[in-house]
């Protein structure tokens, strides 16, 4: 099947933020008190910044956390926000290849699109979701539709790519092709346990002949049996 729209989470798929965000939670959690524990907190990273708040704060004090984080994330914003490596090459090359670009992230849209102006990758991307444009976030599958609606954009030939099981359940129950990209949260393993169509240990596989080849201004996805398996 040929795909023409490729959506993609932020963090921790185009953007390597993840040093910012642990940064901002640690501050926050010994601003307020609050008991830190890494893992358990990390593993929340792709959920609403507003749903992980009431989870460690409580309902009482979760605005403060709020607050708390946008202010010490923007601080630290620019000195800690970078691209991983090969992806403005990779959107480049899909841009040039004729395919549709969007962004589905669980920011705001502040938040978002300080980043990706911030970094340059705005100028390939026609829509950008955030979690202003759904009441229900990822892991449903309401912010890949809308991002579809806004780019009269097709279910069948639609990818998402992103870096943990959120983003996987997410394009499953959406129905397009999902992918799962190894540099963020979450491992191969990790990932295989939710059964995405495929994985990518670095951007140049996602135009590799056997997964996903840049041809005739398509892109052609092909299932690979090695690359990803659903056991």
């Amino acid at each position: 099947m040929a795909i023409h729209t490729v959506l993609f989470d932020l963090d921790g798929t185009l953007i390597d933020s993840l040093p910012l965000i642990r940064r901002t939670y640690e501050k926050v959690f010994a601003e307020m008190n609050i008991p830190w524990g890494d893992a358990e907190v990390m593993k929340h990273i792709g959920l609403p910044l507003a749903d992980i708040a009431k989870t460690f704060a409580g309902e009482d004090r979760y605005l403060e956390f709020f607050k708390l984080y946008q202010h010490h994330y923007a601080l630290e914003h620019d000195a800690l926000t970078k691209t991983f490596p090969g992806t403005m090459e990779m959107l480049e090359a899909l841009k040039a290849s004729g395919i549709r670009l969007g962004i589905v992230t669980s920011k705001t849209r502040r938040v978002a699109l300080r980043s990706i102006g911030f970094l340059g990758i705005d100028r390939y991307m026609e829509a950008v979701v955030a979690v202003e444009d759904v009441t229900r976030h990822k892991p449903q599958p309401d912010p890949i539709f809308k991002a579809l609606e806004l780019m009269q954009a097709p279910v069948e030939t639609a990818a998402y790519i992103g870096d943990s099981p959120f983003d996987i359940i997410s394009a499953n129950r959406a129905g397009v092709t999902s992918i799962g990209v190894t540099w963020g949260m979450s491992g191969r393993e990790e990932l295989v346990r939710h059964g995405p169509d495929y994985i990518l240990e670095k951007w140049e596989d996602l135009i590799r002949p056997n997964i996903i080849s840049v041809h005739e201004r398509r892109v052609y996805a092909y299932r690979h049996r090695n690359r990803c398996h659903h056991s």
